[in-house]
This record gives structure tokens, sequence and C-alpha cells, in this order.
């Protein structure tokens, strides 16, 4: 019998706090809700480790950041041979495999062909259709992999909730009426005045926007189109004839900021909106519907539940839990999950301890925002992380340091191998040691076009991303 075809929508810089399907006031994903109604979704899915590589690193292999080594946006080098990609394990049980839209990543090692598409130049209308651009290359990809006798694995990668928010005409003013130059709004000065960032975030927000919400509402936006393109391979999916055969997977690799944190329309740092992700599974007759879970997953918990769901046994040790008894009602036989390591390697480098009341975050080098070491968010009481009680709650920093540093130890002594946050010195890919200084981190990032951040996704280093943009503008 012709096991299952898997369609994984791994979205980028997919925030679960604006999606309909999980609550948001907004209507900004309603065919994606539709899934969830027939499906099951799960309230509490945490990515532990930020930005995209070491996100979609878990996602595709079910390890944590300590079993694929990888912590950073600029990984050096492959994916160990150590670990195996859920595209091989597929691969190896007979499935074609197509990716499309991640293509030189190493978290992406293994699929037998790689599709690319438009994800970041804007058009002559200044804007760029993500979604419909992947559309065009996915669906005819689709209908040939329905004609194989072999079943697929489709692994999409979709940009639109990435910066830039560029969603086509009439999506860019869907859920915003005010004056985006309103001069007397000064809710973007700030951002304006970020260095690091000024010169790339001018590049795609209108010139002469004041209105910090007319961008967010851009990023809602984005989700609403990207949406709309989704319905159409679901669609597909269905004219086929393969929607009762065909395990879909919605979530993402990590969240994404707003104009929140001093981190304007990013993803780095470790607050919630970049950690808490969407899940969303469907599959006819094998998984229940319209059942919803509050129960803390993992992003390594994707690839051992959807094997499982496949009914192929890898015999791989996985760090990641199969998700199938909490959906069949036997969670007893699952560890339970209730604090974690979080790490960030992007533009910073720190890590953490996650509980269900508190957070802990430590920088191990000074970072271009000139925040602290050390800080300490009561999640319950403060749940936007507004309040740094660092200094009023030192026995509670020093328990959850504690904490974190024998996991640490346990899980360096179970893989053999140094913690990579401790490792990865050059994640900067700036060719020097750590910060020893705000001040130094601040002078020496610098993000200036389109072009510079389409070059980090793309791991093309010819050579360092970050200097070739500074030498530019001086």
């Amino acid at each position: 019998m012709k096991k299952a075809n898997v369609i994984l929508f791994g979205i980028d810089s997919l925030r679960r706090d604006r999606m309909s399907s999980y609550g948001y006031h907004r209507l900004t994903t309603p065919h994606i809700d539709q899934i969830a109604k027939s499906g099951v979704l799960f309230e509490n899915h945490f990515s532990p480790s930020i930005p995209t590589t070491p996100g979609y690193a878990s996602m595709l292999t079910g390890m944590d950041c300590f079993g694929t080594d990888v912590v950073a946006l600029r990984h050096n080098g492959p994916l160990g041979d150590h670990v195996k990609t859920l595209a091989e394990i597929l691969g190896e049980s007979g499935y074609n495999t197509t990716c499309v839209g991640f293509t030189g990543n190493p978290s992406a090692r293994g699929f037998q062909k790689y599709l690319d598409y438009e994800a970041w130049q804007p058009d002559e209308t200044n804007r760029c259709p993500k979604a419909g651009n992947l559309n065009d290359v996915t669906i005819p990809e689709l209908k040939r992999l329905a004609e194989e006798d072999q079943p697929f694995f489709l692994f999409l990668r979709h940009m639109d909730p990435h910066s830039p928010y560029l969603p086509p005409k009439p999506y860019e003013k869907m859920f915003y009426g005010g004056n985006e130059k309103d001069p007397d709004n000064d809710s973007l000065n700030e951002m304006y005045n970020f260095k690091p960032f000024a010169d790339f975030l001018s590049s795609w927000i209108p010139e002469g926007c004041t209105d910090s919400e007319y961008v967010d509402a851009q990023y809602d936006g984005a989700l609403a189109y990207m949406d709309a393109c989704i319905q159409n391979i679901l669609a597909t999916v269905e004219s086929l004839g393969i929607e009762e055969e065909t395990l879909i997977i919605m979530t993402s690799d990590h969240g994404e900021t707003l104009n929140e944190h001093q981190c304007w329309y990013d993803h780095h740092s470790l607050y919630e909106h970049n950690l808490i992700v969407p899940l969303i599974l469907k599959y006819p007759g094998k998984l229940p519907e319209g059942k919803r879970f509050l129960n803390i997953s993992l992003i390594k918990d994707i690839t051992p539940t959807i094997l499982a769901l496949l009914g192929i046994d890898s015999s791989i040790p996985f760090d990641g839990q199969n998700l199938l008894p909490l959906i069949n009602g036997r969670k007893e036989e699952m560890e339970h999950v209730s604090e974690f390591y979080i790490t960030e390697c992007t533009w910073m480098r720190k890590h953490g301890w996650r509980t269900p009341e508190w957070k802990l975050i430590r920088a191990l080098e000074p970072d271009f925002h000139f925040k602290p070491e050390i800080e300490l968010y009561n999640l319950i009481k403060d749940p936007n992380e507004l309040e740094n009680v660092a200094e009023k709650e030192p026995q509670m920093v020093n328990l959850l340091l504690g904490r974190m540093d024998a996991y640490i130890a346990k899980r360096e002594r179970e893989t053999g191998r140094t913690n990579p946050m401790y490792t990865n010195l050059s994640w900067h890919g700036l060719e020097r040691g750590p910060f020893k200084t705000s001040e130094e981190a601040y002078e020496s990032l610098y993000i200036g076009s389109l072009n510079t951040a389409q070059k980090l996704q793309e791991k093309q280093k010819e050579e360092p991303i970050v200097q070739i943009e500074e030498s530019i503008r001086k």
C-alpha cells in the first residue's frame, strides 16, 4: 500500500499571536483556520533556538541544538553527518522529495529536487507577491509529484511574514485605515535612529512613513495574502484527489518582532513572540478533527511525529518526542515538558531558561541594543516582558542559572560535544572574536539593503557580508 504524501509548510517568521487560528482579532488566516478545524492544533508550540538555520535544523532532524550542533544563522560548514534529515529518511523510504525556497541552507540537506522563487525583491509596483511566486513553481511540481507511483514529501518555505513585508494590493491596506505619514506620529523615530538596521528598514518601508501600526499592518496583510495563496495549494490537493492520503503540517521556524523590544521587524532576541510558533496538522481519518492541545510541544517533535504518522521506523533516537500519544489521549506515555533551554545567535549571542512562570536570558557577549547581561521576566505577571526583575529577584536568577547550567552539562555528556553556543564565536561573520562592548557591536553590525539580507539567508559567503555593506557605507 502506498504511504501517505507529506506537505510541510515551514513558514518563515510566522507569529502565532497574529493568526486568527490562535485567537487574533483580525481575520488574517481564514484558510489555515479551516485546516485547524479539520485537524489538530497545538496552543503552546515553541522553537527554542533562534533564528532560521537552527530552527529548521531542529524541525527537519528531530534534534535539539546539542544534537544538530547548529545555533547560528551563519552556521559554518554543513549539517553534521551525525544526524539525518527528514528528507533523507523519507528518500530512503521510497519518497520523492522536493524543497521549495530553501536552497543552499545546511538545514535543507537531502532533497532530490530544489526549486526557488522570488521572495525578496519588489516588482514594478514596489510590492513582492511572495506566496504567488511560490505557487507558480509549486503547483506544477505538486501535479507532477501526484502523478508518480511513489509518495512525495513537499517542503514549502513561505517568506511572506519575513521582512520586507510587501504584500500586493489590496492586502497592504487591508488592516490599516490611518495616515501612515502623520507628521505628529513619532512611533518609528527610535527605529530610524538605530544605525545597524535603519537603512535596511528604510529601503522597504515607504518614505515618510511615521506610524508603526502601518508597518505592523503590512505584516498582517502579508499573512492574509499568503493564506489566500495557500488555499490555492490546498484546492490543488483536493482537485488531484489526494486529500485523503496527504498529511499537511503548518508550522514555522521562529516568530517575529514587530515594533517591540527595540528589535524592529526582525527575529533576533529570546522574547516570547520569537519563541512561540504555530503547529497545525491535518490527516483525514488518521488525526482527529478540531482538537486543540495546551501541552508544551517543541519544534524537535515534528520529525518524529511525522514518521510515526507515516508508520516509518527510522530507529533514530530523536531528541524530540512523537506527539501521537498526546493526540490520542495517552499523554501519560510521554515525557512532560514544562521548562527548556533557549538560544539565540542572530545579531546577538544569548541563551537562557524558560519555565511556565519565568524567563531568564543571559548574554554571552555584549549586544548592540545595550541590554544588560542578565534579564529576568515573570511571564505570569508580565506576559509582554516589559519589566526586567533580575536585580529584584537575585535568588530566582541564581536558581534558573543553576538549572540551565545543569541541563547544558547533561546534554554535553549525552552528546559528547561542547555546547555550540560556547564554540560558535564567529556567528557574526566578521572574522573576529566576541564583542567586548555594546558600542563595539553597535558600530560593527549593519544591514544595508535587501540584497544583504537575502545573501545572509542564502548563505552566500564570498566574503563576510556585514563587512561588504560596511565598506559600501563608508
